[in-house]
C-alpha cells in the first residue's frame, strides 16, 4: 500500500472512532446527557462530548494497532501452516476458544451466582458483527477471506477489549465495544481498497488473504 494510502487509513479510522465513542456514549450515557438537555448546559454537553471524542481516539489507536499486529500474525500463519485451509482451520478453533472464554471468564469473575444471559449477550453481538463484516468482505474480495476477516473480528476485537473488560463496567463495556467493532469493520473493508488503488492493474485476493491482494503481494 502507498504511503499516503496508510495515513489516509490512520486518520480516517482515528475520526470514525472518535464520532462512534461520541454517538455510543450519547446512548450508554442517555441520563446524562437528558440532564444537559434539560438545564440546557451547552457548555457541559460539549466539555463530555469533547471527551468522549478523545476516548474514541484512543479506542481508534488501540484498534489500528491490533489490525497491523493481525496483519502480520496472518502472514505468519500462513507460512507456518503452508496450508490456506490448515490455517483457516486453527483460526476457526481460536474463535470458538475466545468466544467461549469471554463468557466463561467474565462469569467466573463476575457472575455471583447471577444469570449468564447478561454474559453471553456481549459474545453474541460481536460474533454477529463479524458474520456481517466477515460476508461483506468476502463478497467485495474473495470466498477464502471469510475466515480471516471474521477471525480478525472476533478474536482481535475480545482482545482490544481486555482493558475495561477487567473493570467490567456495564457504561464502560459498550462504550468501547461499538467504536472497536466499527474501527475494525470499517479497516478490515476498506483495506482492500487502498490496496487496488496502490497498483495499475486492480487485483482480487485469493487464498484466504484479507488484504484484496493476490499471493505474493501481500
Amino acid at each position: 500500500m502507498k504511503s499516503r494510502y496508510v495515513v489516509r487509513l490512520f486518520f480516517s479510522t482515528l475520526l470514525i472512532g472518535g464520532i462512534a465513542a461520541v454517538f455510543t456514549g450519547f446512548i450508554v450515557r442517555w441520563n446524562e446527557f437528558h440532564t444537559y438537555f434539560s438545564s440546557f448546559d451547552i457548555k457541559q454537553l460539549l466539555l463530555t462530548s469533547a471527551w468522549l471524542f478523545g476516548v474514541g481516539l484512543l479506542f481508534s489507536v488501540i484498534s489500528q494497532m491490533g489490525f497491523f499486529a493481525y496483519l502480520t500474525i496472518h502472514r505468519f500463519g500462513l507460512g507456518i501452516f503452508r496450508s490456506v485451509k490448515l490455517w483457516n482451520s486453527v483460526q476457526f478453533v481460536l474463535i470458538a476458544f475466545v468466544l467461549f472464554d469471554l463468557v466463561y471468564l467474565r462469569y467466573s469473575a463476575f457472575g455471583n451466582g447471577q444469570s449468564i444471559l447478561p454474559f453471553i449477550s456481549p459474545a453474541v453481538i460481536i460474533l454477529i458483527a463479524g458474520l456481517i463484516v466477515a460476508y461483506i468482505k468476502a463478497k467485495s474480495t474473495n470466498r477464502g477471506a471469510f475466515i480471516p476477516a471474521l477471525f480478525f473480528m472476533v478474536t482481535a476485537t475480545i482482545i482490544e477489549w481486555v482493558p475495561v473488560l477487567r473493570v467490567n463496567e456495564e457504561s464502560w463495556l459498550f462504550l468501547m465495544l461499538y467504536p472497536l467493532i466499527i474501527c475494525n469493520a470499517y479497516q478490515l473493508l476498506i483495506l482492500h481498497k487502498y490496496n487496488e488503488k496502490s497498483v495499475d492493474t486492480p487485483v482480487r485476493g485469493k487464498g484466504g488473504s484479507i488484504t484484496g491482494q493476490a499471493p505474493g503481494q501481500n
